[in-house]
């Protein structure tokens, strides 16, 4: 499969070994562009893998976040959701975190501003705390339109207090 020598390379500077269970998530990661948590992840693999246990997808999720492989998303209902980083420009963006229903967005507008201002910034901290930042993320977190109240003011601001 496409990216399969790509990923067991990269874990064996993380890991021991590159496993079945591992390889499936990877797929299954790879395969989508929604944002799985972890049960979704074990419930979409279990058919075809009912010896795969819902600890197995958490480690791994965990170890490929760690590896930079998958992104980890908190929407604040307490179920994390994942994403798999492709690594392309074509791919980047970030999102937008419903605070009530948990729904994420993706969202490319505004990118390049976005970006030549987080470009300026980590240049700015890298040089004053002498850090390489290798990765950066942005999320907005609110509510959408299923969840938010119905009335908005003038100003486009919600008239419900913020928190």
């Amino acid at each position: 499969m496409q990216g399969h020598h790509k990923w067991k390379h990269r874990f064996h500077g993380h890991v021991s070994r590159w496993t079945a269970p591992r390889q499936a998530i990877m797929e299954l990661m790879n395969r989508t562009s929604r944002h799985m948590s972890a049960k979704e992840i074990h419930a979409s693999l279990y058919r075809s893998n009912p010896s795969l246990g819902l600890t197995t997808v958490y480690r791994t999720l965990d170890l490929l976040a760690q590896m930079n492989l998958i992104h980890k998303i908190t929407p604040g209902d307490g179920q994390s959701r994942f994403e798999f980083k492709r690594g392309v420009k074509e791919d980047h963006h970030h999102h937008l975190i419903c605070t009530r229903c948990g729904q994420i967005f993706n969202y490319t507008e505004f990118e390049d501003e976005e970006l030549a201002l987080i470009k300026k910034t980590e240049e700015k901290l890298e040089n004053k705390y002498k850090f390489e930042i290798i990765d950066h993320n942005i999320e907005f977190y609110g509510l959408c339109e299923k969840c938010r109240p119905h009335s908005i003011n003038k100003g486009g601001k919600s008239n419900a207090k913020r928190r």
